[in-house]
Parts: structure tokens; C-alpha cells; sequence
């Protein structure tokens, strides 16, 4: 009893002599959804980093015998009941029937491939730099599909993994653009006041009355169709942040209105500090961690955003791989019949919003450390 409480004394020493950001990064630790949902992106987003290393297979690689091939199962037991230690698969037999006009696939139990780690497999370059071919699962002989194959017998799983690279990208580089044009744009008008904020209120309800997915579209239709992946891919990127940054504003906007008359405000505008000191020192650093909190909220939307367009075909085009490249195929009613897999993409997009959701909750939450201690 005695060790209890000289524990719990301590761990008030603790709280009264913690700084904002480490009674922040306590609360969020508390918080084991939001936890959970981090772990889930931290593994998202180290896949699509070294997505040619996590792949089993080349994402780009042509197989023209598997076309469609359906996910394969991994196995323990073998056909007679025996135990194997070691996960396998079972490869394809594959029948041509010319009354549907498409290839049937089904288990060949005589083809055995156990799945070993760090084997070798498609050649590839990490970053584009350093040769090599060591994958981090696969099979050493046959194929490896375990979300089975797509119009060009590629491996949907490896897409997916590589797909991750501009779909999860594209939302942090988005919010990077969206987050300097609303806090400088936020924060004028809030400190300011006056003809500015009348004048920037006034733009912000413009472009928030408009629907977002036509002016997506509109915008996206501007773009050349000559342009090279990586114009394509910052074109989007900044047509997405272009309605993304009012949301931030107006929370700048209204923090700033709620601080400027502080006293430590006025104690520093006083003592001569200039307004840019005050905004960049003294106001913006009291909320920083609620600015957190709104961008994650809005990456979401970001990844909604590249996904709708890409499947609408305006955004991403192939050659480039993304989740919203890989679901238009699944545009077409009778593929998705008899390959439904087709639309597993659409299962990491619908995960990575909610694990966004559940972070940004927890960091809202975490963002007014005193409430509920």
C-alpha cells in the first residue's frame, strides 16, 4: 500500500513538472484505438517505402498464362493430412473454356511451394539505386498470388503494395501545400481582423459552396494529357490542396481570434516585439498540437480525393500504379464477376482512412492534455 502511493505521489511529481508535449505524447499513448491505427500506417507507409523488397512479385511483371488467376490459399496440412511446419501453396491447373470465353483456375495438389522469407525472386532497384533481388516472402519455384492476378496476370497484392506509395504520398505532400496557404492565410485574417478577414472569409465560403468532386473533376481535366507521372502526380497533389486549406484556415482563423487579446500577447507586443514574432512565437506555438490534430483529420480526404479521380480516370493514369489506377478495372460490371478480388485495393483505402480518423482523433483528444486527468 505504501509503494502504491509513493508510485501515485510520484507520478504527480511527474505531471506538475511535465512540459505541454509530454503530457500531449501521454495522453495519446493512453489512447490504445489511435495507438493501434498508428502501428497499422507506420506498416502502410514502411511497405510502400520499400515496396520492391515487401512485394513477392514485380508489380509490373506481364504473365500471360495467369490472367485472373484467383487468390492462392496458404496452406499447413497437405492433401493426406500432413502437418508442414512451413506455410505452401499450391500451384494452378488451368482449362480454357470456349462456352464463357476465359480460363478456369483451380488448385494443382501436385504442385506443392512452400513460402520461405528474404528469398529470391524479380529483379528490382530500392529507390530506383541499389540493385537487387531479395524479397521479403515468396516461393522459390512456381508463383506466389495470394490476391490473385489482375487483366495482365500481375500480382494484385504487389500493386496494391506499390500502389500505397502514391495514394499514401499524395496525402502528406497535399497537406504539407494545404498547411502553409491555411495557416498563413487563417492566421492573417484572424490576427488582422477587418477588411482583410471580411475579404478572406469571403473566398473561403466561395470555394466551400462549390462541390468538391466537380471542381476536382474540372480542375484535373486541365491537365495536359502529355504530361509526365511526376507533373501528373503534383498536379493533382495541388488541385487537391486548393479546397483542402479553408478547413485549416478557419480553425487558424478562429484561434487567432480567441488569442490575440492574450495577456502574453499583449506583454509581448508591448515590449516591442514585431508581428511576425508574435504570430510565429507566441500564438501559433499555444496550438500547435490542435493544427496536428486538423491535418491528419484531412489526409483522408486527401487519399479520397486521388482515389475518386484516378477511378474516374482524370487523375493518375497507368503506367502509374495507385489504389484509384487499380479500382478502375473494377469498373467493369463483368470482370468483377468471376474476379472480385479486383476490388481488394478499395479494402487499404477504406483501412488507412479509418486508422487517419482514429489518429486524429486520439490527437485531439491528446491536444488539451488537462481535460479528463
Amino acid at each position: 500500500m505504501k509503494q502504491k502511493k509513493e508510485a501515485l505521489k510520484k507520478q504527480e511529481n511527474n505531471f506538475l513538472v511535465a512540459s505541454q508535449w509530454q503530457l500531449i505524447r501521454w495522453k495519446f499513448f493512453k489512447h490504445k484505438l489511435a495507438m493501434g491505427a498508428l502501428i497499422v500506417l507506420v506498416i502502410f507507409y514502411l511497405s510502400a517505402i520499400f515496396a520492391e523488397f515487401i512485394a513477392p512479385n514485380d508489380a509490373r511483371m506481364y504473365n500471360a498464362d495467369y490472367k485472373y488467376a484467383p487468390p492462392q490459399t496458404i496452406h499447413f496440412f497437405d492433401e493426406e493430412g500432413n502437418f508442414h511446419l512451413r506455410p505452401f501453396v499450391y500451384g494452378y491447373e488451368s482449362k480454357w473454356e470456349p462456352e464463357i470465353y476465359r480460363t478456369i483456375y483451380k488448385e494443382d495438389k501436385s504442385l506443392l511451394y512452400p513460402i520461405y522469407f528474404l528469398v529470391r525472386g524479380d529483379s528490382y532497384k530500392l529507390f530506383g539505386l541499389f540493385p537487387g533481388n531479395i524479397h521479403l516472402f515468396g516461393t522459390k519455384e512456381g508463383k506466389l498470388f495470394l490476391f490473385g492476378t489482375g487483366e495482365f496476370g500481375r500480382c494484385v497484392l504487389s500493386k496494391i503494395i506499390y500502389g500505397g506509395r502514391i495514394s499514401l504520398s499524395i496525402g502528406l505532400v497535399g497537406i504539407a501545400i494545404s498547411s502553409i496557404i491555411g495557416i498563413i492565410i487563417g492566421g492573417l485574417s484572424g490576427y488582422f481582423g477587418g477588411k482583410i478577414d471580411i475579404f478572406v472569409q469571403r473566398i473561403i465560403e466561395v470555394i466551400i459552396s462549390i462541390p468538391t468532386i466537380p471542381l476536382w473533376m474540372a480542375l484535373s481535366v486541365a491537365l495536359p494529357p502529355f504530361w509526365s507521372i511526376t507533373r501528373v502526380y503534383f498536379g493533382i497533389t495541388i488541385i487537391l490542396s486548393m479546397v483542402t486549406w479553408t478547413t485549416l484556415a478557419r480553425v487558424v482563423r478562429g484561434k487567432f481570434l480567441a488569442l490575440r487579446e492574450e495577456d502574453y500577447v499583449m506583454a509581448a507586443r508591448m515590449s516591442g516585439a514585431g508581428e511576425g514574432r508574435i504570430i510565429f512565437r507566441h500564438i501559433l506555438p499555444s496550438f500547435t498540437s490542435h493544427i496536428i490534430a486538423t491535418l491528419t483529420l484531412s489526409i483522408p480526404t486527401m487519399i479520397i480525393g486521388e482515389t475518386t479521380l484516378s477511378f474516374l480516370g482524370l487523375g493518375m493514369r497507368p503506367p502509374a500504379i495507385s489504389w484509384g489506377v487499380l479500382l478502375k478495372e473494377a469498373q467493369q460490371i463483368r470482370i468483377l464477376e468471376y474476379a472480385p478480388w479486383i476490388l481488394l485495393p478499395a479494402v487499404f483505402v477504406v483501412i488507412s482512412i479509418l486508422a487517419f480518423n482514429f489518429v486524429g482523433d486520439g490527437l485531439r483528444d491528446a491536444s488539451d492534455p488537462y481535460s479528463n486527468i
